[in-house]
């Protein structure tokens, strides 16, 4: 279904706009507008389904984002179809350099331990077995892996090893610079790699992606 049809099946006859909201990787995500309201049609694209992506377990991590004033409200989901619906946060973006100052850093970081002390949310996010999962799927397809896929196994084992069991912890799992904005407060949206896992993996993606120094 497309978006217009799908607008107008959400809100029957109501004279809704919409325009398509760029930056979207694996969705296709729409701006609507309607009875003086502003939303987000978040329409799950094609085959999510092998990056391991659960609609039920994002949505209910959008549900406590929400609850814990990290996330945009959510206003429907419908699992079928794949269709998520948040509250359009009338924010702006955080460009990365903005995103290395100490401030911003200690505001983030204040908004991801919130998310962190949580309550439990549904899913597992583990980074090695996820992408040993990517490896065998790849494969299965017919890609060839890089050659610096075995060093870098190896380095993450050991990293397993070190760390051992840690207490599991509700977690974004994807934090890049797109995921930010600013109203006042830090918000994340998209939480489709939503799950249960390590809150240092969390903290690390989010220096990888937006390149922080040294401490």
């Amino acid at each position: 279904m497309d978006a217009a049809a799908a607008v107008e099946r959400l809100w029957p006859d109501r004279g809704a706009s919409y325009a398509p909201l760029e930056g979207g990787i694996t969705n296709h995500n729409f701006k609507v507008e309607v009875s003086g309201h502003a939303f987000v049609l978040r329409m799950g694209g094609a085959r999510t389904g092998l990056l391991g992506i659960d609609r039920r377990a994002e949505y209910e991590a959008g549900l406590r984002a929400a609850e814990v004033g990290v996330g945009p409200e959510v206003a429907g989901f419908f699992e079928d179809e794949g269709w998520l619906v948040t509250r359009f946060i009338e924010g702006r973006p955080v460009p990365p350099e903005e995103m290395r100052r100490p401030e911003t850093i200690r505001r983030v970081a204040a908004v991801l331990r919130r998310f962190h002390d949580a309550a439990p949310i549904p899913g597992r996010f583990d980074a090695h077995a996820v992408v040993e999962e990517y490896r065998r799927e790849a494969q299965a397809h017919g890609v060839e892996i890089p050659s610096a896929y075995a060093a870098a196994h190896a380095t993450s084992e050991r990293i397993q090893r070190v760390r051992g069991a840690q207490p599991p912890a509700p977690c974004h799992n994807d934090l890049l610079n797109a995921n930010f904005l600013d109203d006042g407060e830090i918000r994340i949206v998209d939480w489709e790699y939503a799950g249960m896992g390590d809150r240092f993996f969390d903290l690390a993606n989010l220096s990888v992606n937006h390149e922080f120094g040294p401490a």
